[in-house]
């Protein structure tokens, strides 16, 4: 099996891209750099990994590479923290689309004329950002309001070219919707100004890199964005990898769309407490204090996962402290490499 990645060189893609393949796949990655620069992998010298420097808007390079290719996972976008969608409005949805037409054109061709046999489409869960029904089934994305943000709307999007796509051209489609992958790898993003919180500069703009930057710089009263009652699912990088490869292999998938996410609900403040505790013990009491909210910061995130575990066999099973284990000592290497 040969698989081609946009995006290769993303923070959920790093994960993606080992569990293909340690599972026997070819992988052909495509990446600019524009994010993060230049990141080195693990896997940069796999004997059954390619990684191409190039854009992923270039139609004539997609379809170089997809020829040969089983599968495609079209995972590259303009994406970021929540600061993203505020400061990036526009472009998180001109780009992104522009983007997302280039990969469909590509895997549309293949299929007709290559050996191209599946699309698996990385969504997210922005697409629910304004559903009142908790937990969110899969089916609840074409019955909710449609997001306020571009970001939401444009993911959003993604489902309905597979969607067109499969209509059309009958091209075979897996969704995939990830929920707030957290682990180790994800560098400072090439950001044309600085984020604060406190004294401190934000470093991904993602709640759990940058609450234990915080904590391990000393920043106390910790500064926690809205009120701390935000409702998130955590889920490890690598379950949520195991996910997407089964989304790309299983025939259950075909057609489908998947919540991919640990069960596991866990507050902000919560985490918050977690973090503190696991640094400084569980004798220091936690102080904090609310800094305002953005207004696109989804206060409760709550997928149903059941529909994965049944036609997938898939649950995520990386506990939130078995998280942070990880997280902490990678966060503080690269605090003291200067990197944050």
């Amino acid at each position: 099996m040969k698989t081609l990645v946009t995006g290769a060189a993303g923070f959920i893609c790093g994960y993606l891209i080992e569990e293909l393949l340690q599972a026997g796949h070819s992988v052909v990655g495509i990446d600019n750099y524009s994010k993060y620069g230049r990141v080195k992998k693990s896997y940069d010298s796999h004997p059954n990994y390619r990684l191409v420097e190039g854009d992923a808007k270039d139609l004539a390079l997609i379809k170089e590479l997809i020829a040969d290719c089983d599968y495609f996972v079209p995972a590259a976008a303009l994406i970021g923290g929540i600061t993203y969608f505020h400061e990036l409005a526009y472009d998180l949805l001109a780009e992104n689309e522009r983007i997302t037409a280039t990969a469909f054109d590509a895997a549309i061709w293949a299929h007709q004329h290559r050996q191209l046999q599946k699309i698996t489409v990385i969504s997210s869960s922005m697409v629910f950002e304004s559903t009142t029904e908790f937990p969110t089934p899969e089916a609840a994305v074409r019955r909710s309001p449609p997001p306020r943000s571009t970001y939401g709307f444009q993911k959003l999007a993604t489902e309905y070219f597979a969607q067109g796509a499969y209509e059309q051209y009958r091209l075979p489609y897996t969704i995939v919707r990830p929920f707030n992958c957290v682990g180790i790898g994800e560098k400072r993003a090439l950001r044309n100004h600085d984020m604060h919180s406190g004294n401190v500069k934000l470093a991904m703009s993602h709640v759990v890199p940058d609450l234990v930057q915080k904590v391990l710089k000393g920043q106390n009263p910790l500064h926690i964005l809205g009120s701390g009652q935000q409702v998130r699912h955590y889920t490890y990088g690598a379950d949520l990898a195991r996910a997407i490869r089964l989304c790309i292999e299983s025939p259950a998938a075909l057609g489908e769309d998947f919540n991919l996410s640990t069960p596991v609900p866990t507050t902000v403040l919560e985490l918050a407490q977690l973090i503190w505790s696991k640094i400084n013990g569980p004798r220091k009491p936690l102080s904090y204090v609310s800094d305002p909210a953005y207004e696109y910061d989804v206060q409760t995130r709550t997928p149903d996962t059941t529909k994965a575990e049944r036609l997938l066999g898939f649950r995520a099973t990386t506990s939130l402290p078995e998280i942070l284990d990880e997280v902490i000592p990678w966060v503080a290497d690269e605090i003291h490499a200067g990197q944050l």
